[in-house]
């Protein structure tokens, strides 16, 4: 039986649509929104006037590169959740009018889930259970993975995630947005034990962020004198920009080997406690090509089995909602049009 799956993904500022066929992606369309970068951050009501915009055209490119008219479509899927609210209601209600029109199945899909089933979209896929890391701007988690549809979260960050320490950094350090992607490529040139920053001391299998991010801002507010607040020390915004820019190269690669260091050790900590040796990386971070690395490297010396999706399948994108609704098609895990979009919705 041949199964096909359009999906939308519009969790934040791409729009994106993919068409999977029998659990294979045909497509994968993203449109970004550039005019965010002006305002250093995603502005919602911006986001959500482009994705109206867009989603139309991007739908019609996904079916085209597929192949597939949309009257062939078995069922459609859509990210319910988590993500900016306006941003998810614009594909949530696209996937609906979508599934009333054509009598076809709606799938809801969460956000996080999908990240972890995209190591599922291309060979070599690890075997079940494996346990992934799953870093992003909003989550950072470690996930044991059972099946494609049965997954625990077996830790996460009490506060802030990894990927909003790299956007906090960024910003700090005066790097224009989206500032991750070159928090990554400064530290390819600068010295990871050129300045050492603490590591949380966080119980069981969770993360904290929170206390590191202070540490950097005092860090480069005293201009590399003290990772903490210090009345004697009086630095002025010229003192403190003459660090920054004569230090830059380091301080993203000490920033950076901290954040990985966080991730990788508790990673370790939980194949130990499982006794899982299939690992893999999901999230917008798992493009960090430090963390991809450094992963590798790891898993090379404790014997594990590393999976890594392509860059394409890490950052937001609709191949892996497409490849989680062909898993749920098969299960018959269908809505109804009575669903509802959510910004925040746990599961695991």
């Amino acid at each position: 039986m041949k199964v096909n799956i359009l999906a939308i993904e519009s969790s934040c500022d791409e729009t994106a649509a993919s068409v999977c066929i029998n659990g294979q992606i045909a497509s994968n369309v993203i449109a970004s929104q550039k005019i965010h970068e002006q305002y250093g951050g995603v502005v919602p009501e911006l986001a959500s006037r482009a994705h109206m915009q867009n989603i139309v055209p991007v739908v019609d490119v996904a079916l085209k590169n597929a192949g597939c008219s949309i009257k062939e479509i078995d069922a459609i899927a859509f990210t319910q959740s988590p993500g900016l609210i306006g941003a998810l209601l614009v594909g949530g209600q696209f996937a609906k009018s979508l599934s009333l029109a054509l009598e076809k199945p709606l799938i809801a899909v969460h956000h996080m889930q999908a990240h972890v089933i995209a190591n599922l979209i291309e060979d070599p896929k690890p075997d079940f259970p494996f346990l992934c890391l799953t870093v992003s701007g909003g989550h950072t988690q470690i996930v044991l993975c059972e099946s494609p549809l049965q997954m625990k979260v077996i830790g996460q960050t009490i506060d802030d995630a990894a990927g909003e320490a790299f956007d906090k950094t960024a910003k700090i350090l005066g790097l224009p947005y989206p500032g991750g992607p070159l928090v990554d490529k400064y530290a390819k040139e600068g010295n990871p034990q050129a300045y050492a920053f603490p590591e949380p001391n966080i119980p069981r299998l969770d993360f904290s962020f929170s206390g590191l991010k202070t540490s950097i801002l005092y860090f480069l507010q005293n201009a590399g004198k003290s990772h903490v607040y210090k009345e004697s020390i009086q630095v002025s915004e010229v003192e403190k920009n003459a660090f920054i820019e004569a230090h830059l190269a380091d301080i993203c690669a000490s920033v950076q080997h901290r954040i990985i260091t966080i991730l990788l050790n508790k990673l370790t900590k939980a194949a130990k406690e499982t006794g899982i040796r299939s690992v893999c990386i999901a999230g917008g971070v798992s493009a960090n090509s430090g963390l991809r690395q450094a992963i590798q490297e790891l898993g090379a010396k404790n014997g594990w089995k590393v999976f890594i999706p392509k860059f394409e399948y890490c950052t937001d994108n609709a191949a892996m909602i497409a490849i989680t609704g062909y898993y749920k098609y098969l299960a018959n895990d269908f809505v109804d049009l009575s669903v509802t979009s959510t910004a925040r919705a746990e599961w695991g």
